[in-house]
């Protein structure tokens, strides 16, 4: 059976949110059953400058929960990510709408991190940089609290591409 592909996700540096999501949803998929467990989670950015370290807040807010992303490094947002990608979550509209305008073709599963949560939910996740530890520490609870929305959206997704 061919991979689904991967899950995308996205802000605007890739070295506070998007590394942030990226760890939390991996973490989350790997206590899924199969085919969740073995979906690969990448994150990329709008305006990346490949190869950056992640920030060391983001660090710290995932150290505080068990999960480990010292070991990412920055990548800017390229097609091929878009076009191997099983579905795109973007931190803001923001996001999405450069990725509406730069991608050829656009993404069929594109969406908020924030999306699948009820409202009055807020959708997007502001950007921490900068900023201080707690700062990072709330946009890490804010990805936390959408984790199983995105989880029952891909669940959605799978059995439709099973060949």
């Amino acid at each position: 059976m061919p991979s689904p592909g991967h899950i995308l996700i996205v802000c605007t540096g890739n070295i506070c949110r998007s590394p942030m999501g990226q760890g939390l949803l991996a973490h989350a998929l790997s206590a899924q059953p199969e085919p969740l467990r073995s979906l690969k989670v990448i994150s990329a950015g709008v305006a990346a400058h490949t190869g950056e370290a992640v920030s060391e807040n983001s660090v710290t807010a995932l150290k505080k929960v068990g999960i480990d992303i010292s070991d990412l490094h920055s990548q800017g947002l390229t097609q091929k990510m878009l076009d191997d990608s099983l579905a795109v979550f973007g931190m803001t509209d923001s996001h999405l709408a450069i990725i509406r305008q730069r991608a050829r073709p656009v993404p069929a599963h594109l969406h908020l991190f924030r999306e699948f949560l009820p409202p009055p939910a807020v959708k997007e996740i502001g950007d921490p940089y900068g900023g201080p530890l707690k700062l990072y520490e709330s946009c890490r609870d804010e990805m936390v609290e959408a984790v199983p929305g995105i989880i029952a959206f891909l669940k959605t997704l799978l059995p439709a591409r099973k060949a």
